[in-house]
């Protein structure tokens, strides 16, 4: 990858992380995880992570067909809730599904494994969750809050530049 980093064509779901603010005991990783989702047309997997605090936490990127999404998503979720085994689990990522058109895939999520809600009808993006109270419903970002002044414009005016094709998704979500 140092010597061609197109090679491993990470923009296609080759990296998942998760990021924990340090300084807080219950903030302290205790266990992760990988599970792969699939290999072709591409690979894809899941990565979990649980907190000392319990919470468990598995983000993904699932395949940008349809068809593969709609596959990868409840198998995700049967994984993440099992390994979570009744404690407090957060899903999300970049599902490359919309509720709109897929929406008996979150109908199956909800009803079997309790992850909800998501983020909006049309988003890709989405926090679902299970046996967290929700504060505030996930939300994406609107566009002029992940925009940032050009760095290499210093001193002059320029347009800001879009951090994202994927607008962040935020919520609030409380341990019970």
């Amino acid at each position: 990858a140092t010597w061609n980093p197109d090679l491993i064509a990470s923009w296609e779901g080759g990296s998942n992380l998760t990021l924990v603010r340090s300084g807080a005991v219950s903030a302290t990783i205790v266990e992760r995880r990988s599970q792969r989702l699939t290999t072709r047309p591409e690979r894809r997997s899941m990565a979990m992570t649980q907190l000392a605090n319990g919470l468990c936490v598995a983000n993904l990127h699932a395949s940008k067909e349809r068809a593969a999404s709609e596959r990868e998503l409840p198998a995700a979720a049967r994984a993440a809730s099992a390994w979570a085994a009744g404690r407090p689990l957060i899903v999300g990522g970049d599902f490359n599904l919309r509720p709109a058109l897929s929406g008996f895939v979150f109908a199956q999520l909800e009803s079997a494994y309790g992850l909800a809600p998501p983020t909006a009808p049309r988003a890709i993006d989405h926090i679902l969750s299970s046996g967290l109270e929700v504060i505030e419903e996930p939300r994406q970002w609107p566009p002029e809050r992940r925009e940032v002044p050009d760095p290499t414009r210093s001193g002059e005016p320029s347009l800001p530049i879009r951090l994202s094709d994927h607008a962040p998704v935020e919520a609030v979500l409380r341990l019970p």
